[in-house]
């Protein structure tokens, strides 16, 4: 089983994949976004630093995706923060003209080697809420980070799994959800997911009856 979480900045993919892993069994690919020595320079400069970010992006993730995917598939159960079509939604929203069309040209080209997932799960969430948590987690580079990108990211993703064709999709609107510190809801998603890849579901646990003397 191979299963990707995805949705815009700030939803709480990695901390799904976390809390995930170990209920289904499977091992957790997170994406290498801390390695990319542009993002910062992005955040602070994005009509300059866009094309250098996003081929950073592209080849870290096609190196990630050709070499530990079908490694930890092999092995057993796989659970990813990520997908590596994402990249293109994104060089779609920084990138134009020239630039984009040689992105594109580079993108379509690893792309085919790339494993597809059996089920992405869609994090939707409100761009506000999404802000929040990303000021939660208090990044040095999302300190300021720009309403109206994240907002026009999140339509981006609204926009591709509205028709989304290419393998199974779950999706899922977290803005009410708190899967860290509520069970239920954390629950209520594993078994969502196991609907959707045809695994049985948790049955929630009875209560101990201690056993009476006769």
């Amino acid at each position: 089983m191979y299963l990707a979480i995805e949705g815009v900045i700030g939803v709480g993919k990695t901390t799904l994949g976390r809390l995930l892993h170990p209920l289904l069994d499977a091992e957790l690919l997170l994406e290498e976004f801390e390695e990319n020595p542009f993002l910062s320079k992005f955040y602070d400069d994005r009509q300059r630093y866009a094309f250098q970010t996003q081929i950073c992006f592209l080849l870290s993730r096609y190196r990630q995706q050709c070499q530990s995917v079908p490694q930890s598939i092999a092995r057993g159960n796989l659970i990813a923060d990520y997908t590596f079509e994402k990249d293109a939604l994104f060089a779609q929203l920084n990138l134009s003209g020239d630039e984009l069309a040689t992105y594109q040209l580079v993108h379509d080209a690893l792309a085919e080697r790339i494993p597809i997932p059996d089920l992405i799960v869609y994090l939707r969430v409100e761009t506000d809420i999404a802000l929040k948590r990303i000021a939660l987690r208090d990044r040095t580079y999302e300190r300021d980070m720009d309403r109206d990108y994240i907002d026009a990211l999140n339509r981006a993703y609204e926009d591709h799994y509205g028709n989304y064709m290419t393998t199974r999709l779950l999706t899922i609107d977290s803005s009410s959800l708190d899967f860290v510190a509520n069970g239920k809801d954390l629950t209520s998603i594993e078994n969502q997911i196991r609907q959707s890849l045809e695994k049985p579901p948790i049955q929630p646990k009875l209560p101990f009856e201690a056993s009476k003397e006769v």
